[in-house]
């Protein structure tokens, strides 16, 4: 008889059996129980091995411990799990460690993760190196990463507004929810508004934040404030501010000055600059 997940659970602070551990702890963690997977994870590791450490890390970022996750990724890389290159820049990104986090990802993509070589671009991005951040992602769509086209032809509509990009955006909306704002960006400015707002009403059906404030905004100037106000609110709930900004400016052309306190505050909490100057305003006149 197969032993129970709770039975191999109970033995697992005594087992010598790292690959067992390994693969009990993978277990757990598919069912969310993190606490165990980590002590399963914690016992390979200390007995060697290195899979084990990979997978400590991913069970302690999981949980959000970044440098307890950052700590056992180096132990990874280490022992020689290249894969531990792009976690670890993810995990010093959350650190706010933007020249460690470039650095991970440089030896990710050296070991020729794909994934990697996406992530420093768009970290090279973050630094301000926007030609070398192209490049970069333009080699990791080269190398087949779709979603590294996508966000190729995102960054040279944002720089060029050129409609031959229109190809490139279409391909690319299934793969980078920016890609479809951007298309539906494009669609407006060469007059195809209906089909813009179509792409934009698709974007947010599937649950892409990008569609929020654009639609929101069309439909503003279509005259629907009801539905820019919806679209709006659906922003606020994927935690977007610039969609708490645009709501508030909405509620306060309708009257509404506690609602948009309310979300001029939310906005700025959230890093949206604009908010700062607009609540002060809304303050100051009432």
């Amino acid at each position: 008889m197969t032993p129970s997940i709770e039975g191999r659970l109970r033995a697992a602070s005594s087992s010598e059996d790292s690959d067992d551990l390994v693969d009990l702890g993978c277990q757990l963690a598919e069912m969310d129980r993190l606490s165990d997977a980590e002590m399963c994870f914690r016992r390979a590791a200390g007995l060697g091995s290195v899979v084990a450490s990979f997978n400590l890390g991913n069970s302690l970022a999981e949980q959000e411990r970044w440098l307890e996750a950052a700590a056992a990724y180096e132990v990874a890389l280490q022992g020689g799990e290249t894969d531990a290159w792009l976690n670890l820049g993810l995990v010093l990104h959350e650190l706010g460690d933007l020249a460690g986090e470039i650095r991970a990802f440089e030896h990710a993509d050296a070991a020729g993760d794909r994934e990697g070589t996406l992530a420093l671009a768009f970290a090279l991005r973050a630094f301000g190196e926007r030609d070398a951040a192209l490049s970069t992602a333009q080699r990791a769509a080269a190398a087949g990463n779709v979603t590294a086209a996508a966000v190729v032809a995102c960054w040279q509509w944002c720089s060029s507004l050129d409609p031959a990009l229109e190809p490139a955006l279409r391909a690319g909306a299934d793969h980078f929810p920016a890609a479809r704002s951007d298309l539906a960006d494009l669609l407006k400015t060469t007059g195809r508004v209906d089909e813009a707002r179509q792409v934009l009403e698709l974007g947010m059906k599937l649950g892409e934040v990008e569609s929020a404030i654009p639609l929101g905004n069309m439909y503003a100037e279509l005259g629907d404030e009801n539905a820019a106000e919806a679209s709006y609110r659906f922003g606020t709930t994927k935690g977007d501010a610039h969609s708490h900004h645009n709501l508030a400016v909405l509620l306060e052309e309708r009257g509404d000055a506690a609602g948009a306190k309310e979300h001029f505050r939310l906005a700025i909490e959230g890093g949206d600059r604009l908010s700062v100057d607009a609540l002060r305003e809304l303050l100051e006149e009432k």
